[in-house]
């Protein structure tokens, strides 16, 4: 561990944080965390804990955290995308090269459902990029 430990902490939840303040100025030198707030990441909604009021630092400190996190997610949707590009080549492969006909039975219907259902919002959101060009 450090010797400097961060002012704050975020606990990730499944839509956003709790906040804590972190504490070692105290007699014994432990750690103490103090929840400050709950974030919510998606509506950007930040509710302080208690009767606490969120200092200017505390609220740049959420602010910047949050900015972060959902850039940190963005780069993960679009990551997993990518990752799906490459399952679809490699069913692909293990369908053409693998898959015996059980297997095939067992997933063809609900593969070419998906897909025809990812083409058709792919088709229709391309046709609308460009007709806006």
């Amino acid at each position: 561990m450090t010797a400097e430990l961060p002012e704050y902490y975020f606990r990730v939840r499944e839509n956003g944080a709790a906040v804590f303040k972190i504490d070692t100025e105290n007699r014994l030198r432990r750690i103490e965390m103090d929840q400050i707030a709950v974030i919510n990441i998606r509506n950007g909604e930040v509710k302080p804990q208690g009767q606490r009021v969120l200092s200017e630092a505390d609220q740049a400190e959420i602010a910047h955290w949050m900015e972060q996190r959902k850039s940190l997610l963005a780069q993960r949707d679009i990551d997993d995308i990518h990752r799906a590009v490459d399952y679809l080549n490699l069913t692909t492969q293990w369908a053409q090269s693998k898959a015996t006909d059980d297997q095939l039975e067992d997933v063809t219907d609900r593969l070419l459902m998906a897909m025809h259902d990812l083409r058709t919002v792919l088709v229709r959101k391309k046709a609308g990029r460009m007709s806006k060009d």
